[in-house]
């Protein structure tokens, strides 16, 4: 399975053979796909980066993390987000509609002005839907990241221990 992802694997693969605990570099990671999920194009990495630092996670694990919410996935990240923060603030969904309606509409409406309303009447929704979906990605990315580290490493410790055994005798 892993090698179907490509790039990304080889990536998985040395997230695995780092040497913090597996919950700490799941966590590293969960925060990573937290980040990634939120609507701050372009500083992603660097958001990443300084609050793997500011608490002292792996760093190489959170921005991988980051990575994982690669371009074609945004679109449904975005949409599911604004859809749920759509849900859970409504008394911005008729103003957040009309100026998207109007756009659709009337193409030729399209102006710096109509897209600023837009994004005004979008970016709370969008904020709070993301940090939903953010907070959802993370904690199942955390159960499998240290199913699978924590799996790996016993299988790592056991090899190592059949190992030495066989060099003792």
């Amino acid at each position: 399975m892993i090698r179907a992802l490509g790039p990304l694997a080889g990536k998985f693969r040395a997230l695995l053979h780092l040497d913090d605990p597996p919950r700490r570099l799941a966590l590293a990671l969960a925060v990573g796909v937290f980040i990634s999920c939120t609507p701050f194009w372009g500083l992603q990495t660097v958001l990443c980066v300084l609050v793997a630092t500011v608490f002292r996670l792996n760093r190489a694990a959170a921005v991988t993390g980051t990575w994982i919410n690669l371009p074609w996935f945004a679109p449904f990240v975005y949409g599911a987000a604004l859809k749920i923060g759509l849900l859970i603030a409504p008394g911005l969904r008729e103003t957040n509609a009309a100026s998207f309606e109007l756009l659709l509409q009337n193409p030729r409406a399209l102006s710096w002005a109509t897209v600023w309303s837009w994004l005004r009447g979008s970016s709370l929704p969008l904020l709070v839907g993301s940090t939903v979906v953010g907070a959802a990605a993370a904690a199942v990315t955390y159960v499998i990241a240290l199913t699978a580290l924590a799996r790996r490493r016993r299988a790592r410790r056991a090899g190592t221990a059949k190992a030495a055994s066989r060099h003792i005798a």
